[in-house]
Order: C-alpha cells, then structure tokens, then sequence
C-alpha cells in the first residue's frame, strides 16, 4: 500500500504533537487507529467481495464450456445413432431383398419338380428286365 519508514513516522509523531498537544494526541491517535482500521476492513471486504465475483465468473465461464461440450458431445451422439439407423434400414432392405430372391428359388425349385417326369421303376431305376435280361437298345456293362 503506502511505503512509511520509520524516520518518516518519527516526523509525522513529533508534527501531530506539536500541532494537537499532548492532551488531544491521545484521542487523535485513537481516532486515527479507527479511521484506519475501517478503511483496512473495507479495503479487506471489497478485495474479498472482488475474488468472489472473479471465482464466480471462472465458475461461469466452465460451466459454459462444460455445456457446450456436452452439447457437442450430444450432436456427435445423435448422428452417429443417425448413421447407424440408416446402416440398418440399408442391412433390413438387404435382407428384404435376399429372402425375396430365396422365396422366388424355392417357388421355381418347387413348381419345376412339381411339372417333373415321374420316374417309372421298370425303365427308369434298374439296367436289368424281370427275366434277368437288358433291355432293348441297352447294353450290360460289365466291370469285370
């Protein structure tokens, strides 16, 4: 605050004597501790009532940070369940498309052996007649 030596205090002692006397200088000197206790106190609470307020604005200013990084971190949120939605309709429409494809080969497969020759045992199955002997137009082969 104010820079008083020693010497200088001695001065301002001897002037305040000469000046009031001994009879006020007692009171003087009460009055003066008073005054300077209170403008001390009142210095004390507006340094006080002035680290308060920086305190409270640094709370401010990280609140405000903390809620635009969480509401950046809620938009990264939201796209990303964005994409992954619009990652399973294209997975579902896939999946629309090859149960459609299986359906459709399995109705052909159906239909085609539906329409199908019965197989006739006597022609169809064996190389050999009833009575042991080829048929006609056909050859035994034999693998000996």
């Amino acid at each position: 605050m104010i820079d008083i030596s020693i010497g200088k205090l001695l001065l301002l002692a001897v002037v305040a004597l000469i000046v009031l006397g001994p009879e006020r200088l007692p009171h003087a000197a009460r009055t003066a501790g008073a005054l300077l206790r209170r403008v001390r106190n009142g210095w004390d609470s507006v340094k006080a009532e002035v680290e308060r307020e920086i305190h409270a604005e640094e709370i401010k200013r990280t609140l405000r940070e903390t809620a635009d990084n969480a509401r950046a971190a809620h938009e990264t949120v939201r796209e990303d369940f964005r994409n992954v939605g619009a990652g399973v309709r294209d997975a579902e429409s896939q999946l629309r498309t090859a149960g459609d494809s299986v359906r459709d080969t399995f109705t052909q497969t159906q239909t085609a052996h539906a329409d199908a020759r019965q197989p006739d045992p006597a022609v169809d199955m064996l190389p050999l007649n009833r009575d042991g002997q080829t048929p006609s137009g056909t050859e035994s082969h034999d693998r000996t």
